[in-house]
């Protein structure tokens, strides 16, 4: 997803009011944010291996109808499990081994009984028949549900985005990241004179012979249910190849946009090559090469979905035109940054919303190393820290769990600048890119939580980053270098430390408020214009420099994101020496 400043500003209050509904709040979780969110007894017990989703979509009256089979593997024993669909869809029935079933509803969730007890081991197949008219989207991507658009030829122009909202908005699923289908059959229904692009390969389409067509598409990978999406429109369609002379395969490149807009797609388009050529380089080969890569005109500014990244920002280069790093460095924001999810939230999600950081922080991230593969390191330096001034450390990162809760909007900037303060505090590029490398080939196609990505960057470089991790991650304050400088018979001497409080260290003589344990190296000039490491903590400590000038001592904030404050102090009395 995206983020903030001027247009943006409505993105940014969005994830911020999102956040304070489930952070900030202890006590102001309901319900239904619990049975939405929480990995119950009536979740854990089963395990989906694949959705086969078949439904017709009626456009002029937005609506709905058809069937999810679902077959999932027992996990325990049980008789009842949940599934999930919005209360204003109608579930028709539920078939299992020729029985209709029982069930119960309670707000979006499905409490379904079998007539017998479910064995732990065995594969077992139900069928959810619904309907309804789902849920209309007020603001895409961002406040979910369908946006039922026209083309300006009065055509429909539709799509859906449901990342947070979920996908239980318009289709019968266990709406809980923690669980991705092995594989996934999407067949969709549309009128005949128009194309629908959905996730995976295109196996067959079928006319139905009543003024609809039927496209069927497979998903041959693991796949979130926000992922899971449709497209409709009367498309032209391109395509091209891609293949890195490092790997094997050969990726399939497919373009679906409007056909007034197909010359600027040709154009706009051909920034994706150079992406994937710096997006292999650092994170690894594309994870879904049997399905291919999709770019989809959309409705609405952009969304990841998997296979099928959903694209509406206008053919202009940042965001809507509007380059709001500042830097100068012109690349489409919504292809770089929904195709970076690809890596980082699809072939890698997190099993809890409330982590999102690692989708979000990594995909800005990824943006960073986007500019450094085109245009070298300094160009990187210049465009990671202009993300500093769209960090608010309101709340933190990691939000609430267990109740779809997602943490501050600061997940985008911040998430990046931690990534590149752990890079920075690694001090060896080799071995960071690794260990990024290394996290796709570890966890593809696999949820994870947090810690899982945390211990493994610790274990891999080394260097124990729990510290950093927690302050960055789950506190809202960054560190602040306090520095004091005094000339000393020549030499200065630094006296530092870190405040995690948010107050001077030096009002009032000292901050004395007691500090956290926290410490973290940093880069200063030992010399005019060198650079090296001092290892400042929460306690005072004190080094002495020759040969450099007050004025000449440094602190390199362009590598760390942290705070800073210095003290000159004036000179020692040379007479005393």
């Amino acid at each position: 997803m995206i983020k903030q400043f001027l247009v943006f500003l409505l993105f940014f209050s969005f994830l911020n009011s999102q956040a304070q509904l489930g952070f900030g709040g202890e006590g102001k979780f309901t319900r239904a944010d619990s049975l939405r969110g929480t990995l119950s007894e009536f979740r854990s017990c089963y395990d989906v291996l694949l959705y086969d989703l078949d439904i017709k979509i009626e456009i002029d009256t937005k609506f709905i109808s058809g069937s999810n089979t679902i077959k999932f593997l027992a996990i325990t024993d049980f008789q009842k499990l949940q599934l999930d669909l919005f209360e204003n869809m109608k579930i028709e029935k539920i078939e299992f081994k020729d029985q209709n079933l029982k069930f119960t509803r309670e707000y979006n969730a499905v409490f379904i009984t079998f007539p017998e007890e479910i064995k732990k081991g065995s594969v077992q197949i139900l069928k959810v028949y619904y309907s309804g008219n789902p849920l209309s989207a007020k603001n895409p991507p961002w406040d979910g549900g369908f946006s039922w658009n026209k083309d300006k030829d009065g055509n429909p122009f539709v799509g859906v985005s449901c990342q947070g909202t979920g996908a239980s908005l318009w289709w019968p699923c266990k709406d809980h990241q923690s669980d991705e289908p092995n594989e996934m059959v999407i067949r969709v229904a549309v009128p005949s004179d128009l194309t629908e692009v959905s996730n995976g390969r295109l196996k067959n389409k079928t006319d139905l012979q009543n003024g609809y067509t039927k496209y069927e598409w497979f998903v041959s990978y693991p796949i979130n249910n926000y992922d899971v999406t449709i497209n409709i429109a009367k498309y032209k369609h391109f395509s091209e190849r891609y293949y890195n002379s490092n790997y094997r395969d050969t990726l399939s490149l497919d373009y679906y946009v409007l056909p007034a807009n197909y010359e600027k797609a040709k154009k706009q388009f051909q920034q994706v090559k150079p992406m994937l050529n710096c997006f292999y380089k650092y994170f690894g080969e594309y994870p879904f090469i049997r399905d291919g890569y999709k770019l989809v005109e959309a409705p609405y500014l952009g969304m990841e979905h998997q296979s099928c990244v959903a694209y509406g920002n206008k053919y202009k280069n940042g965001y809507l035109g509007y380059d709001r790093s500042g830097t100068g460095y012109g690349f489409d924001f919504i292809i770089i940054h929904e195709s970076a999810h690809e890596w980082w939230g699809n072939s890698i999600t997190t099993n809890d919303i409330a982590d999102m950081w690692i989708h979000e922080g990594f995909g800005t991230y990824a943006e960073a190393l986007y500019i450094e593969c085109l245009y070298g390191y300094d160009a990187y330096l210049e465009y990671i820290n202009s993300e500093i001034k769209g960090v608010e450390n309101d709340k933190p990162l990691v939000g609430a769990f267990g109740v779809n809760s997602e943490g501050s909007g600061d997940m985008y900037p911040k998430g990046a600048l931690l990534l590149h303060t752990i890079r920075s505090v690694m001090n060896n590029d080799k071995k960071f890119f690794e260990i990024i490398k290394g996290i796709q080939e570890t966890f593809s196609y696999q949820t994870v939580n947090s810690k899982d990505i945390e211990n493994y960057i610790s274990e891999k470089s080394g260097i124990d980053f729990s510290e950093i991790f927690d302050l960055y991650l789950r506190a809202t304050n960054i560190p602040k270098l306090s520095v004091k400088i005094e000339k000393y018979f020549g030499d200065i001497k630094i006296t530092f430390r870190y405040t995690l409080g948010g107050l001077s260290a030096f009002k009032e003589g000292e901050y004395r408020e007691k500090q956290p344990a926290f410490s973290m190296p940093v880069k200063v000039t030992f010399e005019k214009d060198t650079y090296d490491f001092i290892f400042p903590t929460t306690q005072w400590q004190t080094i002495t420099l020759r040969d450099i000038k007050p004025e000449d001592f440094k602190i390199a904030t362009n590598l760390f994101y942290i705070d800073k404050e210095t003290i000159f102090i004036n000179d020692i009395d040379t007479q005393s020496k």
